[in-house]
């Protein structure tokens, strides 16, 4: 009996270490265990300063849950040429019956960015968001799409202003962006690529800077050959591409730094540098549209350079820094008060003056008939002048809405043809098309520069004095055709276009 109860023991014993052992050799064999535990991505990089000075988490994801709400996506639609052809340059046989310039012709479309800037439906974008468009439709974050209203444009600063029908909407407010730092963090917040609201987060690298990509064409024979644009840009490394523009630039605090503009770049993409007009510009420019409709811009009448160790050598000046004064407009409001050429500008009011950059936006963000102090160092000396800045036609005064009207819509120029001209043609009268511009015309018919029109609506005309008062006849919808011909191809053409 002891030794059953023995036997039994040992093969008790037995069993349990074959199992002990099979399971240290194969611990798999009981499965794959995976540890979850509760946790949250972390969204806290740093630290920073409140406006307190209170050192708080620096965090994005409630900035950017509430600037994304306020930016929309703009599409402008233009019906324009997709290939044009010279008839100068073609061979074809065709085209003596078809016609000079013939062009493929379908709707044109070009996206961008927008800022809500108040519940009631307002939106700041670039002008270059919305030039020559036809149709603007703007697409809130909801997916909701509106057609927009362009309110005003300012080319010299690329600022736009929209609406569209729509109440108690999220909109960013602006802030003081004279009082913005370099080295600031700041979000970029956009559109690029048609990637619908895209946020980006960056510093503020640089203020004040001038590229020269604003209005080039745009330039004032009162004033030479300088143009009129506004530069002064913030200079941001968040990511800014094509689609941005017209997007925000916020602080942390979701506040309204400035309007995301343009990139410097060798490929057309991003490289590490962005662009934003200053808010105190936008906010200057849109309250402008919507009290007078048009920018008021006061003018001091003087062309200057910034002052550096090059030209402080060359003019034997005693600062280092300024807007340096070279000549002055025909009707200077800067020249009048007392000032000359050769100062040089350090102070406007209490804003110190560093470069000429900064002489420009400050007197941007003023009006006609405001007082300026002016502070200048005169050989040595700082003599202080009083301006009260004009329009850069010399006035004191609101500036008056230029209302569209026919002729500017067509963007034609025309003046009386050559005596000698319609007698080589052998067609009584005429008048000769010095440009088709940028209008109606050239963007929705084929006429080119140089065609002489005989006949509007089948009206005979002999000056362009008669065409401008046809045309300033018509009202918005109203159908015009011009019958035609051109030196190089003396046959009859018509062009029929709706105003």
């Amino acid at each position: 009996m002891k030794r059953f109860a023995a036997l039994v023991l040992a093969a008790v014993l037995g069993s349990v270490i074959t199992i002990a052992t099979t399971r240290w050799w194969n611990p798999a064999s009981e499965g794959v265990k995976i540890q979850h535990i509760n946790s949250v991505p972390t969204a806290q990089v740093g630290y920073r300063l409140n406006e307190n000075g209170e050192a708080v988490a620096l965090d994005f994801t409630g900035t950017a849950e509430k600037v994304t709400k306020a930016v929309v996506n703009i599409r402008s639609t233009s019906e324009g040429p997709a290939v044009s052809r010279n008839p100068n340059q073609d061979a074809d046989p065709f085209q003596f019956f078809f016609g000079p310039n013939q062009r493929q012709r379908g709707p044109v479309q070009s996206s961008g960015s927008g800022v809500i800037i108040n519940k009631d439906g307002y939106i700041v974008t670039n002008n270059h968001v919305v030039q020559n468009a036809d149709v603007v439709d703007v697409t809130l974050t909801d997916n909701r799409t509106f057609k927009a209203e362009v309110i005003g444009t300012d080319p010299d600063t690329d600022l736009a202003l929209i609406k569209i029908n729509q109440k108690d909407l999220p909109f960013l407010s602006f802030v003081n962006s004279d009082q913005c730092k370099v080295g600031q963090w700041v979000l970029a917040v956009g559109n690029p690529f048609n990637l619908n609201s895209t946020v980006t987060a960056g510093i503020i690298s640089a203020k004040g800077r001038s590229i020269g990509i604003i209005n080039r064409e745009n330039s004032s024979g009162e004033q030479g050959n300088v143009t009129t644009a506004i530069e002064s840009f913030i200079q941001t490394d968040a990511a800014i591409n094509p689609g941005n523009s017209g997007g925000a630039l916020v602080d942390l605090d979701g506040g309204l730094v400035g309007i995301n503009t343009a990139i410097a770049s060798p490929t057309g993409a991003y490289s590490g540098y962005g662009f934003a007009i200053p808010a105190n510009i936008v906010s200057k420019i849109t309250e402008d549209l919507l009290a007078y409709g048009t920018v008021q811009r006061g003018w001091l009448g003087v062309q200057v350079r910034s002052v550096d160790s090059e030209l402080s050598k060359e003019k034997g000046l005693s600062v280092s820094d300024g807007a340096y004064i070279s000549e002055f407009a025909e009707k200077s409001s800067a020249k009048e008060a007392g000032l000359m050429a050769g100062d040089v500008v350090v102070k406007l009011d209490e804003t110190p003056i560093k470069s000429s950059t900064a002489l420009i936006e400050f007197i941007g963000q003023k009006r006609p008939g405001d007082k300026v102090k002016v502070l200048v160092n005169r050989d040595g000396k700082e003599l202080t002048f009083t301006v009260t800045l004009k329009t850069r036609d010399g006035k004191v005064g609101t500036i008056a809405r230029e209302e569209p009207n026919s002729v500017s819509s067509l963007g034609l120029q025309i003046e009386d043809a050559d005596p000698k001209m319609l007698k080589k043609l052998d067609i009584p009268t005429g008048v000769y098309v010095k440009s088709v511009g940028n209008g109606r015309i050239a963007r929705y018919t084929d006429m080119r520069d140089g065609f002489i029109i005989t006949r509007v609506d089948d009206k005979a005309v002999k000056t362009a004095k008669e065409v401008n008062d046809i045309l300033k006849s018509k009202k918005p919808g109203d159908l015009v055709t011009f019958s035609g011909v051109y030196e190089d191809f003396p046959r009859e053409y018509i062009y029929a276009i709706r105003i």
